[in-house]
């Protein structure tokens, strides 16, 4: 929840930061912060110490993501916005299928988590080279400059970015409550050992790289986003109500069920990117930060939600029916999404 809060200020605040410093330069500054924060994960031992540079690492790799949504933005023309992130959001997905096989494998049981963070920090360094070596010449557009209640004000009045954001917040908070609390449910409760946890994330999230670019292009060429959008949302929190029911360790029932809510879910995201850079300009970095924003908000959500259950419940909220309340909360996305305006 402070990770959250952290990263809300830095949204509000990058806007400022990219206009002074230009884009570019904020995106290389942010890597290298990164670095040092990271190192000083992998180094201290002091909980508060640790606590505070995780909070920061938070806010920080946020930044970055924004100073890539610029980039990309900017090089990326009307009419194959979709192709364009849906390629950009499956490359960047199937980072999240790798992610949990490698991070089982360098944890080998319960003693190595310190490691993860070297491998973190290793990657890191082609990142910095990568900006480095593309974008020194990149030239900023005009940015719009608005202070944050004229930015509220200016996207309160498209009633679509409203139901957007709506949608995003839900999406995000179904993200951040599954991912946080999936894996520790699998082990605790369920008896899956890590290694196998692994393996189930990986198949889970696969849909992600597989299917997002050919949505991409669909919502481009045949149809709009907001049809693909609603059914992504009604197939993941029905699938996520299902899990509610599964209370045997069986390595390839859990996957199939969590991969079908991934299905859902990959849609729903990339028809959301979709539509918002459909509707923004790379001049409007304000309001792509509060778009993005809605990620943090959700992340102070679903942390906030669980507390609120273990108190009510007396439990420490590893209970199955959160499946089911998580999955209610996603169907809210249905109106939303049933209701805003196709940008064809």
């Amino acid at each position: 929840m402070a990770g959250a809060a952290v990263t809300v200020l830095a949204f509000l605040f990058s806007p400022w930061l990219i206009r002074k410093m230009g884009n570019y330069r904020v995106a290389m500054w942010a890597v290298v912060v990164q670095i040092f924060l990271f190192w000083g994960l992998i180094a201290q031992t002091s909980p508060i110490v640790l606590t505070a540079l995780f909070v920061l690492q938070t806010a920080v790799i946020s930044v970055i993501g924004l100073c890539l949504d610029i980039f990309l933005e900017a090089y990326t023309d009307g009419l194959h916005v979709g192709a364009v992130r849906g390629m950009y959001t499956a490359t960047l997905n199937a980072s999240w299928v790798m992610a949990p096989l490698i991070g089982s494998m360098i944890i080998n049981g319960n003693s190595n988590y310190h490691n993860t963070y070297v491998a973190a920090l290793a990657m890191l360094f082609p990142l910095l080279y990568l900006i480095f070596r593309n974008f020194p010449r990149f030239k900023d557009p005009n940015y719009t400059h608005l202070s944050p209640w004229q930015l509220v004000k200016h996207v309160s009045h498209n009633k679509n970015w409203i139901k957007l954001f709506i949608a995003n917040i839900i999406l995000q908070v179904f993200y951040a409550w599954m991912t946080v609390y999936s894996p520790i449910y699998l082990n605790k409760v369920i008896g899956f050992g890590w290694e196998a946890i692994g393996i189930i994330l990986v198949i889970m999230l696969i849909p992600f790289p597989l299917i997002q670019y050919p949505l991409g292009i669909l919502a481009d060429k045949k149809c709009g986003e907001k049809e693909i959008m609603t059914g992504g949302f009604v197939l993941m929190g029905l699938s996520t109500i299902v899990l509610s029911f599964i209370n045997i360790p069986n390595v390839a029932l859990w996957a199939l069920v969590l991969f079908i809510t991934r299905i859902g879910a990959a849609a729903s995201e990339i028809m959301i990117e979709t539509y918002f850079f459909k509707t923004v300009s790379p001049r409007d970095s304000a309001a792509l930060g509060l778009f993005r924003i809605t990620r943090p908000i959700s992340y102070f959500i679903a942390p906030a939600g669980s507390i609120l259950v273990m108190m009510l419940t007396n439990s420490n909220g590893l209970h199955p029916y959160n499946f089911m309340i998580i999955g209610i909360i996603t169907l809210f996305a249905i109106w939303p999404t049933m209701t805003i305006k196709d940008t064809k």
